[in-house]
């Protein structure tokens, strides 16, 4: 008779979690996903559960959860919250993730010009960062395939860049993340997903 082998959790996640998920939630609720009525939501749970999945702590996994919060709703002030609320070290992975902390979004650099300072500094962000900003980006370009096998190439007109740009940014993130010896299984996520994007074209 065989026994089941059971297994402890890595993490024991706390109510502070839960208080960041309702926070999130609340934080970007009329937000949707780019270029369709998604609630955005699903992103940031996907993006905490990659982190989970690839054994990160309860900061790391709450950062996750957050990690759009200061770039979409609100900059610094935003911010200055997630500090109190969630601690330093979470607010400090927050600010990595962010590629810009402007509170008025017309105030942003040009994509171009935030996605090349963003991978700058991912490249010599502390390893706190890492986990969190590849789940993200693995998250991010599995919505991309999808949205291709859904939508064509009409996909590419939602981006404020080229084909060839967002193509450049994702082969970027991968190099950085196996300099920074993110998980092997967010590399390979994210190499799979680049090569499926790859294999679209420009234009129907």
């Amino acid at each position: 008779m065989s026994s089941r082998i059971t297994y402890d959790p890595h993490v024991l996640l706390t109510e502070k979690y839960s208080e960041a998920v309702l926070y999130a939630s609340t934080l970007h609720r009329g937000q949707t996903r780019k270029g369709n009525d998604i609630a955005y939501v699903s992103h940031l749970l996907g993006v905490s559960s990659l982190v989970l999945e690839a054994r990160g702590d309860e900061a790391q996994a709450i950062a996750a959860l957050l990690h759009d919060a200061a770039e979409d709703q609100g900059g610094e002030p935003t911010l200055d919250v997630i500090r109190e609320k969630f601690g330093e070290r979470v607010a400090r992975i927050v600010k990595s993730c962010s590629d810009s902390l402007a509170e008025n979004p017309d105030e942003k650099a040009s994509w171009l010009v935030r996605k090349t300072e963003h991978i700058a500094k991912l490249a010599v962000a502390d390893d706190d960062v890492i986990i969190v900003a590849m789940a993200d980006k693995v998250h991010n370009a599995r919505a991309i395939v999808s949205d291709l096998s859904i939508h064509g190439a009409k996909t590419w007109e939602k981006f404020n860049a080229s084909r060839e740009q967002v193509l450049w940014y994702y082969t970027s993130n991968l190099l950085v993340a196996q300099e920074r010896k993110a998980p092997r299984f967010l590399i390979d996520a994210l190499d799979r997903s680049l090569c499926e994007m790859r294999g679209f074209p420009e234009s129907q």
